[in-house]
């Protein structure tokens, strides 16, 4: 016998809701409710569906979220604001910043969706970003004859976050010429080719999220969160798309290479049939180009003579695990770099610093412990921690890995061949920086939550605010 759903706590907070949220109030058509968490990538993959969800079905179905906290800066309410934002979300979502409704409600993992029925029974918990027509099913068998009417006391659950007014939109990765650099405006689903001094050279992407080839003003990426130069191309990580695209540098045309708007596994040929899981982070070497799977937490490499995809290492399991290949494991990696046969991995959520040694595919951990061990912490590297990093960088005069350590806003190096972790003081604060790049004598820096682009000169420390578009 189902029961009623307990209530939600007035401790949660709802930053774009007049009032608290409450279940009482839905009564009369199904709930989606969804226990997720900011920072990880199978919950916005949930979120995305529910969007889903909620335009198949409309006025017959009520969809709302709830966030946890993994890391301590998910406390802050501005994390669901830029989630709100970057994935066009219209439903209510709310910060359970004491997990108080995750113990009320028995959560046991991230992501789990509840569906409530219109008497406010609590009749399914599905665990995990399963296929979405799974859930949809769900749904339906309780919507039954769609006849449902609003009630006089339900609340408006549509909610709408203003975009912030400024030439970048939670700007993301970055990838640096001598005299060019280039900028995945994630918040606009578009990329930018820009000179050293800010000003947009060229446009890509309409500005609309979307899966589009062609010429730069038509095309349409959706969360475009990687980059790579080679050659006269620039590789794209399109996010949102599950895809990997391709812009000519110099006609500036767009082609999708891999992937097509359905998450899956990324084994296999090419474009239409490999499928990718939230491709994130890129690194291109010749004619091969190394993919952080952030949703399938592997790394992949893409041969395009062949146009096929290879896994290099890891298990899918999410965790922080050495090993060769598949016997590796990794949480969430979000950014590459690569110097000869060695290539860095940024895991983000194991809050660790990865090496896969190419000419065998073992896997080292440099920093870091687990996917629950996080901290701020310099020095050697045994002893050192880091929160949440979500970019790296080499530096192309010393050997040297800049790293973004995203959920504690600072800037970090670590010297390789076993040197140490040093936090480089800046004259600003940053606020969940995202992207790095490096040039001569530069680190380019997305301060994604402020919606800029810094520029630190390493010669004298001087750090100043790059006016793209102004």
């Amino acid at each position: 016998m189902p029961s009623i759903a307990p209530e939600l706590s007035l401790r949660l907070i709802w930053p774009n809701l007049s009032q608290p949220l409450r279940l009482a109030a839905l009564r009369g058509k199904p709930v989606l409710l969804l226990f997720g968490c900011a920072s990880s990538a199978w919950t916005r993959q949930r979120l995305d569906d529910l969007t889903q969800l909620q335009r198949r079905h409309g006025a017959g179905l009520h969809v709302a979220a709830i966030l946890v906290p993994r890391f301590d800066f998910e406390r802050d309410p501005r994390s669901i604001e830029q989630l709100q934002i970057e994935q066009s979300l219209t439903y209510p979502i709310g910060l359970d910043a004491t997990w108080t409704a995750w113990q009320q409600f028995g959560i046991s993992a991230w992501p789990t969706v509840l569906i409530i029925d219109r008497d406010g029974c609590l009749r399914h918990h599905v665990i995990g970003d399963g296929p979405v027509g799974a859930l949809d099913a769900l749904v339906q068998s309780m919507i039954g004859d769609g006849s449902d009417t609003m009630h006089a006391d339900d609340v408006p659950l549509s909610t709408t976050i203003a975009m912030p007014q400024t030439p970048l939109c939670f700007p993301t990765a970055l990838a640096a010429s001598d005299s060019l650099l280039y900028i995945a405006d994630t918040g606009h689903h578009r990329i930018l080719e820009c000179d050293h001094a800010g000003n947009i050279l060229r446009e890509f992407g309409c500005g609309r999220p979307g899966l589009l080839d062609g010429p730069a003003g038509v095309a349409a990426f959706r969360r475009p969160q990687g980059l790579a130069l080679q050659r006269d191309a620039l590789f794209v990580a399109d996010t949102g798309n599950h895809a990997l695209r391709r812009i000519d540098l110099r006609s500036g045309d767009t082609e999708t290479r891999l992937g097509g708007g359905r998450r899956g596994h990324g084994q296999g040929a090419g474009s239409g049939i490999a499928l990718l899981d939230q491709p994130c982070g890129l690194q291109a070497s010749i004619n091969r180009l190394y993919i952080a799977m952030t949703g399938e937490n592997v790394i992949c490499s893409y041969d395009q003579v062949s146009n096929t995809l290879e896994l290099v290492a890891g298990s899918g399991h999410l965790s922080v695990g050495d090993g060769t290949g598949v016997a590796a494991s990794f949480a969430q990696p979000a950014a590459l770099a690569l110097r000869q046969d060695v290539l860095y991995v940024c895991d983000a959520v194991g809050s660790a610093i990865r090496a896969v040694y190419l000419r065998d595919g073992r896997v080292q951990t440099l920093l870091g412990e687990s996917a629950f061990e996080f901290g701020r912490v310099d020095g050697a590297r045994e002893t050192a921690r880091v929160q949440y990093p979500c970019a790296i960088a080499l530096d192309p005069r010393e050997p040297v890995l800049w790293i973004l350590d995203t959920g504690n806003d600072r800037l970090c190096s670590l010297r390789l061949g076993g040197g140490v972790l040093s936090t480089h003081e800046l004259p600003q604060p940053l606020h969940g920086p995202a992207g790095l790049a490096c040039s001569e004598h530069a680190v380019w820096i997305a301060n994604t939550g402020a919606h800029t682009l810094l520029h630190l000169d390493t010669r004298d420390g001087t750090l100043r605010t790059v006016p793209v578009g102004e």
